[in-house]
């Protein structure tokens, strides 16, 4: 079965909103890395359309480390908005830099911080499952597969990735890469192909978008 015959397949038991739902979220993620390699202040508007919808999506399919990464998405996208509109004399485009030690300390402590919370959601999630009642619920990690361990992992680096780029360091890119190229097969493992083929696209986009900002941090 080639890749079109198994997408179709796939896909042929979803809702066709939820299909709609997934094609807009994944047009505007591309979006907002075009704009990201740019360093083009509307990495941001093209982000926030992509991560609230992912939101949703996540939400039913049941990754919650995911869903929880776009939560943080939506959130650091207005924060850095703000803090790349005070960095641009044209209010579009931005310079970057390399990353402090102090913001190496700030993504440690982020990086950390996201694996411990999202195994613990992921521990409750029996619970949160169950509408939020204990009857008959046993808590605990038992339930996961490598999918949902993958998760816990690649959400706490694109924690790291999303403040990196926030600030504007060049350092940003090497989170995206290797936490984007980890995110195809799971997505394909979860049954959204069309989401995986946007991780691998990432993973190139990322790539470029490494050697485009070092070509602006030389200039500087």
């Amino acid at each position: 079965m080639n890749f079109l015959q198994s997408l179709t397949a796939q896909y042929s038991s979803y809702e066709i909103y939820l299909i709609v739902l997934e094609s807009v979220a994944v047009i505007f993620g591309l979006l907002s890395v075009y704009f990201s390699i740019k360093k083009n202040i509307w990495v941001y508007p093209t982000g926030i359309v992509s991560t609230v919808l992912f939101i949703y999506i996540m939400l039913v399919f049941g990754l919650l480390g995911d869903m929880l990464i776009n939560v943080y998405y939506t959130v650091m996208s207005i924060y850095g908005w703000i803090l790349w509109s005070r960095h641009s004399e044209d209010h579009i485009h931005v310079e970057v830099k390399k990353a402090s030690v102090k913001d190496w300390k700030v993504g440690g402590m982020l990086f950390f911080a996201s694996l411990i919370f999202v195994g613990l959601v992921y521990y409750y999630k029996p619970f949160i499952d169950n509408h939020f009642s204990m009857n008959g619920v046993r808590l605990g990690l038992y339930h996961l597969d490598w999918a949902n361990y993958t998760d816990i992992i690649t959400t706490s680096m694109f924690l790291v990735g999303m403040y990196f780029m926030a600030k504007r360091n060049i350092e940003n890119w090497l989170f995206w890469i290797a936490a984007d190229l980890v995110c195809v097969p799971m997505m394909q493992y979860k049954g959204l192909s069309l989401t995986a083929l946007q991780y691998l696209v990432f993973t190139v986009m990322a790539v470029i978008g490494y050697f485009e900002w070092k070509k602006n941090l030389v200039k500087s």
